[in-house]
């Protein structure tokens, strides 16, 4: 996961407010329920002397959302009386909750976020297409595709004396259309990069795109066998089914690189102590984190990498006098960002401990001995 997104809410001095709303509407006295949820939260954000400021700032969000009634859950992060950001989910969040700390609690967020892949999804038909694509900064396209042939687009029935030219002629139209609409669907997915894409609709026409589109579109292409409008919720279903799939295989890659270079005693650390040194030091390619609650706890400074597992470690390397101490996740991704770290977020896993690793750009190198 790319954290560059990330960087402009860690420019406040803190503290900050994070807020995880439920603001679902279920049953007929749901508007009620979801205002004494969000009374509830606020009522954490004051037990934790949350600036009054960032308290409003909340506040003024919450309520614009429950009064449009535009989203089933909200996360946000304030902090100088300001909302720095603030995002609707598809549904509740998994935890309700509000806290008020020095750095934002972003590791939910992130979870539930899961990785934004670019992905595609294309509706055709013998006359054309539908196609959106969507980049990986989440910014939405959508082109109709008309093709340039119309006439014949159905074959004629059997036993017409002209049968046979008229089946030709359509075939060749349908493949008109199709060269145009593969096209397109080449052109939108270098756009956006998507390494995802769903073709759907028309059985006839849909194999005829599949045999124009690129080969570098083919290598990510997967046909759904539905012949509906691109706004169909099967087809999104079918969309997030195969993005879902490609979060798992990128967890499983960066998991079997990091076993590996951690086994050949190279370019990889684990634990706390040493994940927070790599970043540190700017060493970390990619973070790994569990997706599970931990209590472990970081001592931080006001520069992102100013992070350690002791305060007197945070002294003594960086001078800092005045260090605050938070959740070891929050330190971590914050610092992941600044350096332009990845990040992958591990499913938790049973009672194990929530491990902590990275897989590093590069190792230290030992100094040659006189």
């Amino acid at each position: 996961m790319d954290l560059a997104f990330l960087k402009t809410l860690y420019q406040r001095p803190g503290p900050y407010a994070s807020v995880y709303a439920d603001l679902t509407r279920t049953t007929e006295d749901a508007a009620k329920a979801a205002e004494l949820r969000w009374r509830a939260l606020r009522a954490d954000l004051e037990d934790q002397n949350a600036p009054k400021s960032a308290v409003r700032a909340v506040e003024r969000t919450i309520e614009e959302e429950l009064a449009l009634r535009r989203s089933e859950g909200i996360v946000v992060f304030a902090a100088d009386g300001e909302v720095v950001h603030a995002e609707r989910l598809p549904g509740a969040p998994r935890a309700t909750r509000a806290t008020v700390a020095p750095l934002p609690d972003v590791l939910p967020y992130l979870a539930e976020r899961g990785e934004r892949f670019p992905h595609l999804l294309a509706v055709v038909d013998r006359r054309g297409g539908a196609i959106d694509c969507v980049d990986g900064d989440g910014r939405h396209e959508h082109i109709d595709v008309r093709g340039d042939e119309e006439f014949p687009i159905r074959k004629v029935k059997a036993g017409d004396w002209n049968q046979s030219r008229y089946q030709r002629s359509s075939e060749n139209t349908w493949k008109v259309n199709a060269k145009k609409v593969a096209h397109e669907i080449d052109r939108a997915a270098d756009r956006c990069r998507a390494e995802a894409v769903v073709i759907a609709g028309d059985t006839r026409a849909r194999n005829a795109v599949m045999e124009e589109v690129s080969e570098g579109v083919l290598e990510h292409t997967l046909e759904a066998d539905k012949n509906t409008g691109i706004d169909d919720p099967d087809l999104d279903a079918e969309l997030r089914r195969l993005l879902k799939l490609k979060t798992a295989e990128r967890v499983m890659t960066v998991a079997e690189r990091f076993d590996r270079e951690l086994a050949n005693g190279e370019r990889a650390v684990s634990g706390l102590s040493a994940t927070t040194e790599a970043l540190r030091h700017g060493q970390v390619e990619t973070l790994l984190i569990a997706d599970a609650g931990a209590d472990a706890r970081l001592w931080i400074g006001p520069d992102p990498t100013q992070v350690a597992a002791t305060v007197d470690e945070l002294r003594e390397e960086f001078g800092i006098t005045d260090p605050r101490e938070d959740r070891a996740d929050a330190a971590l991704v914050r610092a992941a960002a600044a350096t332009d770290s990845e990040l992958v977020v591990l499913p938790p896993n049973g009672d194990a401990p929530p491990p902590v690793g990275a897989v590093l750009r590069y190792t230290t190198m030992p100094q040659a001995q006189p």
